[in-house]
């Protein structure tokens, strides 16, 4: 048996959404997540990661939850002779101006190719071309390598899910699309060790969540239009939604209600301002909330 130790990082995908897009929340230019070590003085780890955040970005951060914990044997790590086990979490925040020295960055920086909301991402021809040619390269193992290929990427007649965003990107990395992987084709910005993948999983983790709980206003403001509503759902799920579906589902399911108050939005139209209303909350963790994701 090999003698070794292992050590506990603890690693935020804390997002935000701004002006309609969603967000992440980094350190070190843009090229790593919150992250720091586990402590013996740490009470939980849910608040020693709390303190890695607050002392690396000075950002406040409400929602937390535990989104997965990496231990692969073959993971990056600084240690040498030891092992790195990352327990991570995903933290939804507003984004403050001033608040600190966070580096927001784009999720779609990261990974273009998840970003749909204007038709199929042009990053996604290279992507194909390069997954061909990666399928191509071992001809006992072709037929599975695109079938693969076809159900991550939606080619070949199968509907687009945009919930494998982990899947996708650990296909890029087995066929060495990603810098991470260490060969010399790159898509997207790469980010240190297997933070990118951490990522992959947390933006996942979010939209397969958003369907059933209405964790979305935890990233509105106290006072929104719909339409705001609807353009924050569309950046996380990467997709364009119905707007009439949408509206109307939102309405079914009472998440929101009238402040009274309005907002121009574009045309110089006054739009009504609706909030989340909390009374909901409580019933709704019991039966689920769904918001709409009818493609257009």
């Amino acid at each position: 048996m090999t003698i070794g130790f292992a050590h506990a990082e603890l690693i935020a995908v804390l997002t935000a959404v701004t002006a309609g897009e969603p967000r992440v929340m980094t350190i070190r230019s843009g090229q790593a997540l919150p992250s720091g070590p586990f402590e013996m003085g740490h009470r939980t780890l849910q608040s020693g990661l709390r303190e890695w955040v607050q002392e690396q970005t000075a950002h406040p951060v409400g929602y937390l939850e535990q989104l997965y914990t990496f231990a692969d044997r073959d993971r990056n790590n600084d240690i040498q002779g030891g092992r790195t086990i990352s327990i991570s979490y995903l933290g939804l925040v507003r984004e403050q101006a001033g608040a600190g020295r966070p580096g927001w960055h784009g999720w779609y920086d990261y990974l273009p190719w998840e970003d749909r909301r204007n038709g199929i991402a042009p990053v996604l021809n290279e992507l194909i071309d390069g997954l061909a040619a990666w399928a191509d390269s071992e001809p006992a193992r072709r037929v599975e390598r695109k079938r693969r290929a076809a159900f991550a990427f939606g080619l070949d007649d199968i509907s687009w899910n945009e919930d494998l965003v982990l899947q996708r990107y650990e296909l890029l990395y087995e066929a060495r699309l990603v810098a991470e992987a260490g060969g010399d084709v790159n898509f997207g910005r790469a980010m240190f060790a297997d933070h990118r993948r951490i990522l992959a999983t947390g933006i996942a983790r979010l939209r397969a969540k958003i369907k059933y709980r209405p964790v979305v206003f935890e990233l509105m403001p106290d006072a929104f239009t719909l339409l705001q509503l609807q353009r924050s759902v569309e950046a996380l799920a990467g997709l364009t939604l119905h707007k009439q579906n949408f509206r109307r589902l939102i309405e079914q399911q009472d998440l929101v209600e009238e402040t009274g108050q309005t907002e121009a939005e574009t045309g110089g139209r006054p739009a009504k301002l609706f909030r989340y209303r909390h009374a909901v909350l409580e019933e709704r963790e019991l039966a689920g909330s769904k918001l709409p994701l009818s493609r257009n």
